[in-house]
């Protein structure tokens, strides 16, 4: 337990940084370039890993189209949608609907992996859609505008992570952590550069220009890299709904940093929502005393 519960809080205050490298970084980028820089920093880091190791840098066949679907829902798709959706919406905004994961976990869980929910946990749903609701502060007319999109397109980025984590556990658990991490960021590097260089070919020039080097190399490394070592060891040991508990902690962090270091504003209707959807979480993960025996005895076996 403790580590996992380590590991947790670590990738919390490197995912929590990631928000903050992401906003810099669309200063000079655009939003499928940043996709494709953190892909390939991560990926670079991660080969060294896997040589250190002395591991196969290739998976076996029967695994390719698995490996690539989860790259894309765990990968590129929602860090396309975060770094979109930063161009609207604040890094502290966006970490806070972030923490939305573990709400969509559980409901993928239900609808498409034959998961139960207890009554807490479509209670803690309900809530925890309540507090984005609040944040999304929407009105007639403004749906498709403004910070409603922003904040619509970091839901779906929450949403794709629950899945991509569903997936990973049901189909990548035969590999060790650090090839999952390897293998499904070497398929995201080479799809979001044939994306970018689709969509952004001026702005794929510039990956390695000396204002967006180090930005990118931090959150393509420690963004990238190191947290998918630890997001992956959590998934295979804790199971989907505990590692999407990182979310919990994330916004703290991102928060803080948005307001030292980028000047944004912190207010009252952003707080509320948070506590709102914390609550939500907080409540989904209430289970009854036979659930909590068994889950203690997975943990105890896990370490």
């Amino acid at each position: 337990m403790a580590k996992l519960y380590g590991a947790l809080v670590v990738l919390s205050l490197i995912w929590g940084t990631s928000f903050l490298f992401i906003k810099i970084l669309l200063e000079s980028l655009e939003p499928a370039t940043v996709v494709f820089g953190r892909c390939l920093f991560g990926v670079l880091f991660l080969a060294v890993v896997i040589l250190v190791k002395r591991e196969n840098f290739l998976p076996e066949k029967k695994l390719v189209g698995k490996i690539i679907i989860v790259a894309i829902l765990n990968n590129v798709l929602p860090w396309l949608f975060i770094s979109l959706s930063e161009t609207q919406i604040s890094t502290s905004l966006a970490s806070i609907i972030n923490a939305t994961t573990p709400i969509w976990t559980l409901m993928i869980g239900f609808f498409l992996f034959s998961s139960t929910l207890s009554k807490n946990q479509w209670a803690g749903i309900g809530i925890g859609f309540i507090g984005i609701f609040i944040l999304s502060d929407i009105r007639p007319g403004e749906l498709i505008a403004g910070n409603t999109m922003g904040i619509f397109l970091m839901s779906a980025a929450a949403f794709c992570y629950g899945t991509g984590t569903h997936l990973t556990k049901k189909y990548l658990t035969g590999l060790s952590v650090s090839q999952i991490s390897f293998f499904t960021l070497a398929a995201s590097s080479i799809l979001s550069f044939l994306g970018a260089l689709w969509m952004e070919p001026a702005s794929v020039a510039s990956v390695f220009e000396a204002k967006t080097f180090l930005p990118l190399l931090g959150v393509g490394t420690f963004g990238s890299g190191v947290a998918y070592l630890l997001y992956y060891f959590l998934v295979k040991e804790g199971g989907p709904e505990f590692a999407s508990l990182v979310t919990y902690l994330v916004p703290v962090s991102a928060i803080l940093w948005g307001a030292l270091l980028l000047q944004e504003k912190i207010n009252l209707m952003m707080i509320l929502g948070l506590i709102i959807i914390l609550l939500g979480v907080f409540i989904t993960s209430r289970k009854d005393g036979k659930e909590n025996t068994q889950l203690e005895i997975k943990m105890k076996r896990s370490i």
